[in-house]
C-alpha cells in the first residue's frame, strides 16, 4: 500500500485541475495521484489556509506541501510572504513546481525528509501533519520545528481533534511551553505555538 508520504511513488501518474476559493481568491491548481487528498482540498487543509495567522513580509515553510496549495494560496494573499515548500514525496515537489508557474510564483522548493534537507530558520512553518505516518514522526516534526523558527516565530499545525489532535496539541505544549486553537470547524482545529 503506497502513502502520501511515499518518496518515490509508483502509483501511475493521473493529473487533475481542481478549483477552490481560498481566502477570498477563486485559484486553480493541478493534484495528481500518489498526493494527500488528491482530488480536492481536504477540511483541514481549507481550513488552515483561511485561518492561519500570517504576516506581510513572514517567512514560511509549508512543511509537507502536498501539491504547494497552502503556501500559494497565502503567496496570492500576501504577495510580500517568501514561501518556502517541502515534502518527502518526489511527485509532491514536482506537482508544486507546476503550480508555481502556472501562478508566475518564483518560490524555493525542497524533497525532504522531514527537515533533512532544510537549513533555514522560518517565521512560521504550516503543518497538516501526516498522522497516518504514526504519531512518532508527528511528534519528530513538532520538536524539529522548533529548532528551525526563529524567536517569535510560530508553528501552526491543523488536526481534528479528536482523531489525534488532541495528543499533537499536548506535544506543541511540552516543546514551546504554550499552544492555543485559534479557529476550528468541522471538528478540525488549528494549534497554535510560539517560539518565545
Amino acid at each position: 500500500m503506497e502513502h502520501y508520504f511515499t518518496k518515490y511513488p509508483k502509483s501511475e501518474l493521473k493529473i487533475k485541475l481542481i478549483k477552490e476559493i481560498l481566502r477570498k481568491n477563486e485559484i486553480k491548481f493541478y493534484t495528481a495521484s500518489g498526493l494527500f487528498s488528491a482530488d480536492k482540498i481536504d477540511k483541514g487543509t481549507k481550513l488552515l489556509i483561511n485561518k492561519s495567522l500570517i504576516k506581510d513580509n513572514d517567512t514560511i515553510l509549508d512543511l509537507g506541501c502536498g501539491c504547494g496549495i497552502v503556501g500559494i494560496a497565502l503567496k496570492l494573499s500576501f504577495p510580500e510572504i517568501k514561501v518556502t515548500f517541502s515534502d518527502i514525496n518526489e511527485r509532491a515537489v514536482k506537482i508544486t513546481n507546476i503550480n508555481l508557474k502556472l501562478h508566475k510564483l518564483n518560490e524555493g522548493v525542497i524533497q525532504s525528509d522531514g527537515f533533512e534537507n532544510i537549513k533555514e530558520k522560518f517565521n512560521v512553518i504550516l503543518l497538516n501533519p501526516p498522522q497516518s505516518a504514526g504519531k512518532k514522526l508527528c511528534f519528530e516534526l513538532i520538536e524539529d520545528s522548533k529548532k528551525h523558527l526563529e524567536k517569535n516565530g510560530t508553528l501552526q499545525i491543523v488536526a481534528r481533534h479528536n482523531k489525534g489532535g488532541k495528543e499533537l496539541s499536548k506535544k506543541m505544549l511540552e516543546v514551546f511551553e504554550n499552544v492555543k486553537d485559534i479557529a476550528k470547524a468541522s471538528g478540525y482545529r488549528i494549534y497554535f505555538s510560539q517560539n518565545t
